[in-house]
């Protein structure tokens, strides 16, 4: 008798259980809304055409809003915002390498005097390369005009300018426009090098006042 009043009372137990299962597993009802021809449209379910709208989601028992969905990007807005992804992971690797490159700094000179002595060999390595550059140009300058000059008077004794002087004054002449544009870089990286040595020291000093606690 015990046994069977057992069994009576699991049926009745799972017969209340099942509509309450079913209750949670059944998905929550929502309303949509959004804007449509510039008016706001409401409905239990969301159109094709508002798929890429921006919406609210609101909750068909508590009547509030639980998400607040953006429009979806055009072709031109996706790209934009890639570059953007791309840009900011970029300025977050500069601001981390540029960490790690102060730390390093920190660490490697004892004293200001060290950085600036560092600083000053490259100063002086920047000074020799320009000076370099600008014998070479004089120097390449100098083998022009006389290449002119030698086709110039053949030219005024009614003699041919041959074609391998021809072909030598132009590829000095290239030579010579590109070892002016080395000097131009050249001359850009040792202006800024006084401005680099600012900037380290400043950094170097903040860096050593943050670690004394000053």
């Amino acid at each position: 008798m015990k046994a069977i009043h057992t069994l009576i009372a699991g049926a009745v137990l799972l017969a209340l259980a099942a509509p309450l299962a079913s209750a949670q597993d059944a998905p929550k009802k929502k309303l949509y809304c959004w804007n449509e021809g510039g008016r706001k449209v409401c409905g239990d379910a969301l159109p094709a055409n508002a798929v890429d709208s921006a919406r609210t989601e609101i909750s068909a028992k508590s009547g509030l809003a639980t998400a607040q969905v953006d429009r979806a990007l055009t072709a031109e807005e996706r790209v934009a915002a890639e570059q953007a992804a791309r840009d900011a992971r970029s300025a977050a690797l500069k601001a981390e390498a540029l960490k790690r490159r102060d730390h390093a700094m920190a660490e490697s000179y004892a004293t200001e005097e060290d950085l600036r002595k560092s600083f000053q060999e490259r100063i002086v390595l920047l000074d020799e390369t320009v000076k370099a550059s600008q014998l070479g140009i004089e120097g390449r300058r100098q083998t022009v005009l006389a290449l002119l000059r030698k086709a110039g008077e053949a030219e005024l004794s009614s003699k041919p300018v041959g074609s391998g002087l021809s072909e030598n004054i132009r590829g000095q002449h290239d030579e010579l426009l590109h070892q002016q544009d080395v000097l131009k870089q050249q001359l850009l990286e040792r202006s800024l090098a006084d401005e680099d040595l600012a900037t380290a020291l400043d950094r170097y000093n903040a860096l050593k006042a943050k670690r004394s606690g000053g």
